[in-house]
């Protein structure tokens, strides 16, 4: 069956350059391929891809289209055709996916994304009310280092610079004055 796809057919194209056409008996072989192994074949495939039934028709075809450009491997001297089938089907599987897992923030949906949530201006300003008066709870030196670092954007070097204290200061405050903040918000019954 298989001896006989190496005898293509070339013809010319309008550039000049040749292109391969399937002949009458290629086209015949590839039946006969299809006829004898697409069934097994497709089987395997689903389980390859986990049940998706468009895909694993994709990789069928992409398979049996390899075989017709390699039919060296189709030889029997060489092995099982339908094992070389199967073996096909997988590396393409396994390609497949190192393709779409190596796509960096790329999200497969069906849903439309959600519209971004209207901003209430009462409830903006009730919560820098909130955490205006949070703040004021707070000692001085706590005070002014979450000042310097999330409300004027400091670095911690610039705000060291600022205060006139070293850099393991300001990270130090930072961190109990965060945590002092976040008591103070617990007693004024703010929660999250």
């Amino acid at each position: 069956m298989t001896a006989r796809i190496h005898e293509r057919t070339h013809r010319p194209t309008r550039a000049g350059s040749e292109e391969t056409a399937i002949s009458d008996h290629d086209a015949q072989l590839l039946r006969a391929l299809h006829d004898e192994h697409a069934e097994a074949l497709y089987a395997h495939a689903l389980r390859l891809v986990n049940g998706d039934r468009q895909r694993a028709e994709d990789l069928v075809q992409e398979t049996l289209l390899r075989a017709w450009r390699h039919p060296e491997s189709l030889d029997p001297r060489r092995g099982s055709v339908r094992a070389w089938l199967f073996t096909t089907a997988r590396n393409l599987a396994i390609d497949a996916w190192r393709r779409r897992s190596t796509r960096v923030g790329e999200v497969f949906t069906d849903e439309i994304p959600e519209p971004p949530e209207v901003v209430d201006e009462a409830e903006r300003a009730v919560e820098a009310w909130t955490v205006a008066e949070a703040l004021n709870r707070l000692s001085a030196t706590h005070r002014e280092v979450l000042v310097e670092c999330f409300y004027q954007g400091r670095s911690v070097a610039e705000a060291a610079s600022r205060l006139g204290v070293p850099p393991g200061t300001v990270k130090s405050r930072t961190h109990y004055a965060l945590r002092s903040l976040r008591l103070v918000l617990a007693e004024m019954g703010v929660t999250g």
